[in-house]
């Protein structure tokens, strides 16, 4: 199946906009570091690296012309699964990051503490993540990064 299958139901089409491109890596950069702040808690430092692993994924989708649908319900998962199409990410570093969306939906929605180990295992693949987003944007897509 490809994007733009989803367009519609998930998905929309846009045009791709290097400024927004930059916030969201900037973001995404902010947050990782944030997330290495040993003083706060390992539940608040993985929230903060998940929230960079979902602005790195939708500016993948950005990059290539789509954006989701935030009305509709599972816009975290269709944000993880379209790497498989946007950066052409294997499907077992989908999994790892699936299983960070769901451990983040059971501490948000039950309060289930998140060990330091998932935390650093959150951080870690965010910033694995940014280092593939930035390889690929710099190959796929010149033009939407600075000279």
């Amino acid at each position: 199946m490809s994007l733009d299958n989803l367009v519609g139901k998930t998905l929309e089409k846009i045009a791709p906009d290097q400024t927004n491109i930059k916030r969201l890596l900037s973001a995404a950069k902010r947050n990782i570091d944030d997330a290495k702040v040993k003083q706060i808690s390992a539940e608040t430092r993985f929230d903060a690296a998940y929230k960079a692993i979902m602005q790195l994924a939708n500016a993948a989708l950005h990059a290539s012309g789509y954006r989701t649908l935030t009305s509709v319900p599972g816009h975290h998962q269709t944000m993880i699964q379209s790497l498989a199409k946007t950066m052409n990410i294997e499907r077992d570093k989908l999994v790892v990051l699936d299983t960070m969306r769901k451990q983040r939906n059971v501490a948000d929605y039950s309060g289930d503490v998140i060990p330091e180990s998932t935390a650093r295992e959150c951080i870690e693949q965010a910033e694995s993540l940014m280092r593939m987003l930035n390889a690929w944007i710099t190959e796929n897509h010149p033009e939407l990064i600075d000279k």
